[in-house]
């Protein structure tokens, strides 16, 4: 990938992953979900310093999966 796609792809994944952490805040969930969906973010955060474009897809799967009202259960 050339620096300046790579670039672009991180600033989206990175206004994605604010997004996504802002909508996990605000979800009326159990705790034990919104941790579970907190640690997902954090993966995908360390994903993506080493495979932006699984990290990107990743965060696409969660945040159509927060879309589409499926959440994952609480520990």
């Amino acid at each position: 990938m050339e620096p300046d796609n790579q670039l672009a792809l991180y600033e989206v994944v990175a206004d994605r992953l604010k997004e996504a952490h802002a909508r996990v805040r605000a979800l009326q969930v159990p705790e034990g979900v919104r941790m579970t969906l907190s640690r997902k973010l954090l993966v995908i955060t360390a994903a993506a310093k080493h495979d932006l474009a699984d990290a990107a897809r990743r965060l696409d799967l969660l945040m159509k999966d927060l879309d589409e009202g499926r959440f994952p259960e609480g520990d």
